[in-house]
């Protein structure tokens, strides 16, 4: 072989070992490019995560403040409902103990009494806006109602 012809060779062997150590390198980068990518996403992953987990307890802890509130207002509610229940015997008791009450309670209401509790009939906020707003005023105590 010519030294021509070799060192053609040598010069053609060292341009391929160049080109695969070139190539080799650009593996080596878009690797690493893909290897952060990958931490980053993991970081942002954790911090999703993180978020999640205390927007969840957060979420748990008001939930359990909204289960021990509707606990104690079925509580009062119970201990209203009781304490109406004694009343209503207690009146009842009044009622049956006391004529004079008794008679009382019998009674119709009065005609000024039975106007503040009637009402038409109602459908729809709009319908209810306009019944307050069309002027029907309760009279004032001194005077008398008209007939």
């Amino acid at each position: 072989m010519s030294p021509l012809r070799q060192a053609l060779y040598g010069i053609a062997l060292l341009g391929a070992l160049t080109l695969l150590l070139w190539g080799q390198d650009q593996r080596i980068k878009v690797a690493d490019g893909a290897t952060e990518l990958a931490q980053l996403n993991a970081a942002n992953a954790q911090e999703d995560s993180a978020r999640n987990l205390t927007t969840a307890n957060a979420l748990q802890s008001a939930l359990q403040q909204e289960r021990a509130a509707q606990a104690l207002l079925r509580t009062q509610q119970t201990q209203l409902r009781q304490g109406l229940a004694q009343r209503k015997q207690q009146i009842e008791a009044l009622k049956s103990e006391n004529s004079e009450l008794r008679d009382w309670a019998a009674q119709p209401l009065p005609d000024a009494a039975l106007r503040l509790r009637q009402r038409p009939t109602l459908t729809g906020a709009d319908a209810y806006r306009q019944w307050l707003s069309s002027g029907s005023t309760v009279p004032a105590s001194g005077d008398q109602p008209q007939r």
